[in-house]
């Protein structure tokens, strides 16, 4: 009779997996934590859009994929893949350049690190910003293949007040971050950390569609 009731009150792996996701969401009570066998791998769906403050230039930011791990202590790691883009802003008011930009992801498992607490999200990513195929009023710029941040562009983010990240829902993320100066691109390299290095530049993420893959 103990035995049976014992078997009857052991929950699948299944259940105690997605009890364990819903304590990661809720940031419930500490000992949450220990019903985690380990860590959590969650993958989600990502796109959004960076302003450059001193050109006055959007980026647009995937779509593209989030991978994290949440341990059960609310720590998070994980990794975000941008896609190259290209963007377009004018010079003087008039003057049209364009570049094609990589984002590169800087440090160990990706460079994304931070916290989910209570429903709240605070992480930074770090990217070194490489410019590629520079024009200017439609001419190249012969910037080279190695024109880059000199150090990484650390990107601090965070759920917006009023809002809530989810494990499964995911939620919007957003920050402001410093661009730091280029170098090795060549002749422009003057003139391109005159246009684009600076503070004040946003980033807006919405993170969606979370499913547990570890």
């Amino acid at each position: 009779m103990t035995s049976s009731t014992s078997r009857t009150r052991r929950p699948s792996t299944r259940v105690a997996v997605v009890t364990a996701a819903g304590a990661f969401a809720l940031a419930a009570v500490p000992a949450a934590a220990h019903a985690v066998p380990g860590d959590l791998t969650v993958t989600y769906d990502a796109v959004g859009t960076t302003h450059i403050a001193k050109p006055n230039s959007d980026i647009a930011l995937g779509p593209t994929t989030l991978i994290t791990t949440v341990s059960p202590d609310g720590s998070v790691t994980g990794s975000l893949a941008l896609p190259p883009t290209r963007t377009t802003f004018k010079v003087l008011g008039f003057v049209p350049v364009s570049a094609n930009v990589t984002f590169i992801p800087f440090g160990k498992g990706g460079g994304v690190t931070g916290t989910l607490s209570q429903g709240k999200v605070r992480t930074k990513a770090k990217f070194i910003l490489k410019l590629s195929n520079v024009t200017v009023a439609g001419i190249p710029a012969g910037v080279g293949d190695t024109c880059q941040s000199v150090t990484p562009a650390v990107i601090p983010v965070r759920t917006p007040v009023g809002e809530k990240f989810s494990i499964t829902n995911g939620g919007n993320l957003a920050g402001t971050y410093t661009i730091p100066p280029f170098a090795n691109c060549g002749l422009t390299t003057g003139i391109i950390n005159m246009l684009v290095p600076g503070d004040g530049n946003t980033l807006t993420i919405a993170i969606s569609n979370g499913r547990i893959t570890g």
